[in-house]
């Protein structure tokens, strides 16, 4: 049962990713370029996501477990740290050469032609290299 809602949500999740125009990377480029020819309707994607998910955060507030019964993530760690800066600027540069970022880039498997794959190859050894990465990062001492 929870296979099938997780296909079911996946489903939606990646067309509403088409439909927004999220998987279009002329599009996402143009929203990015604010000095530019700037497209600011994916503005209004992102405010579609972040209300409902605001809303989903404080229902789990209130109930104990899922629907499914499957218990809740913690909430986010409200701190601003070092990883969350470099991921996030990582993220940016990636989304704003690329066009893409990982929810975009697996709904445009069939039809995004070999820019896709070649991106999600990248996005893979990525996540492959981060915890290495970050353990060295992590472990390096401070320049004196």
């Amino acid at each position: 049962m929870r296979a099938l809602f997780a296909l079911i949500a996946g489903g939606f999740f990646g067309a509403g990713l088409y439909l927004s125009g999220m998987t279009d990377t002329s599009k996402v480029q143009g929203w990015l370029d604010i000095f530019g020819d700037w497209d600011p309707t994916l503005a209004f994607v992102m405010g579609g996501a972040i209300v409902p998910m605001a809303v989903a955060w404080q229902i789990t507030r209130v109930r104990a477990s899922s629907v499914l019964g499957a218990a809740f993530p913690p909430p986010p760690e409200p701190r601003l740290g070092r990883n969350l800066v470099m991921g996030s600027v990582l993220f940016g540069m990636g989304w704003g050469l690329a066009g893409l970022c990982p929810g975009p880039v697996i709904a445009s498997l069939s039809y995004g032609g070999p820019g896709v794959w070649v991106f999600l190859i990248a996005m893979l050894a990525g996540m492959a290299a981060a915890p290495t990465v970050r353990a060295r990062l992590d472990s390096a001492q401070p320049a004196r």
